[in-house]
């Protein structure tokens, strides 16, 4: 007995002095992938520098805490105080992320100086063999403010979340694509720009023809590979309301082999075009949202072909090609 005892200690050490040995090493290993960021070259690929990096969470979790990050891509920096993410040993497709605030963000060519602030912004992000199954971004409390003069508080939203989800039946294994539903919802608005208060916007939509490996989403091709493998974006639906006023848009969109988006979107609006009159001047106003009818409200369709936008047969802006 005593020597089974001795026996099973052995192997219990063992498999504790390997795991640890283990952990160390893709603890490295995630720290060495983490600090080739800062290598980047912040144009083709955002550059990542944290002001302190720490790999910690032994033994049943990896967890990356990146304090003073900075987020350089072209002209535009991101500074973040703090960035958190998590993954448990069990469960290596699924991780959690968080971020403390605010971040300022800044543009060297712009001159643009804006924060965003909030009391809680956390995601999670879960795969099914390199394919999302589920992606969600929820912030809590959101400002976002004009700093370069004092601070002018330019949106805020108690709550603002953005999910997107697999639709496993467009999913297509021969040709490696999948299909994506998204939801975007902002609680309770305030943006003073367009004097909106408690406006509470939401946006539905679907993105088909996507790679079903995330890591391929960075080719330099994949709005090429987008478009051969016939992607599209439905809009299923965009609605907001403040009570004085209300816009529902939905339609299509997808490239030609040009790269230049085609398709149409029909709107529809009560109490806008009076909202946003000293934004948009007229014939531009009619053009976008149509003419009243005699209930007051608007209804109008936008049409996307040969690089140009168009409210019926009249061309009102032009689209260069993506790519």
């Amino acid at each position: 007995m005593k020597k089974r005892i001795i026996i099973l200690g052995a192997v219990v050490l063992f498999v504790v002095l390997a795991w640890s040995a283990a952990w160390l090493v893709l603890a490295g290993l995630v720290r060495q992938n983490i600090e080739a960021q800062a290598m980047a070259d912040g144009i083709t690929s955002p550059r990542l520098t944290c002001g302190m990096l720490d790999i910690g969470g032994f033994p049943f979790r990896f967890d990356v805490d990146c304090t003073d990050a900075r987020i350089a891509s072209g002209d535009l920096v991101t500074e973040i105080p703090g960035l958190r993410a998590s993954i448990m040993v069990y469960r290596p497709t699924h991780l959690l992320a968080s971020a403390l605030g605010p971040a300022r963000i800044t543009d060297a060519f712009t001159g643009l100086r804006n924060t965003l602030a909030w009391s809680g912004l956390e995601a999670s992000i879960r795969l099914d063999n390199w394919r999302i199954a589920r992606l969600s971004v929820i912030g809590k409390d959101l400002v976002w403010s004009d700093t370069l003069l004092g601070n002018t508080v330019l949106a805020q939203s108690p709550l603002v979340e953005t999910h997107l989800l697999d639709i496993p039946e467009q999913y297509d294994a021969e040709r490696h694509t999948a299909a994506l539903a998204g939801y975007f919802h902002a609680q309770n608005l305030v943006y003073p720009g367009m004097t909106l208060a408690d406006t509470n916007a939401e946006i539905e939509f679907e993105l088909s023809g996507l790679p079903d490996d995330i890591r391929n989403w960075s080719d330099p091709l994949l709005l090429t590979l987008w478009q051969q493998s016939g992607g599209q974006l439905k809009i299923v639906s965009v609605r907001g309301s403040d009570g004085a006023s209300t816009l529902n848009a939905q339609g299509e969109l997808k490239l030609d082999d040009a790269g230049q988006v085609e398709g149409q979107i029909g709107i529809t609006s009560t109490g806008v075009a009076e909202r946003i009159g000293p934004l948009l001047a007229e014939p531009w106003r009619t053009l976008v949202l149509g003419t009243p009818a005699a209930d007051g409200s608007y209804a109008n369709q936008l049409n996307f072909r040969a690089g140009a936008i168009y409210s019926g047969l009249v061309p009102i802006a032009a689209i260069p090609p993506l790519y």
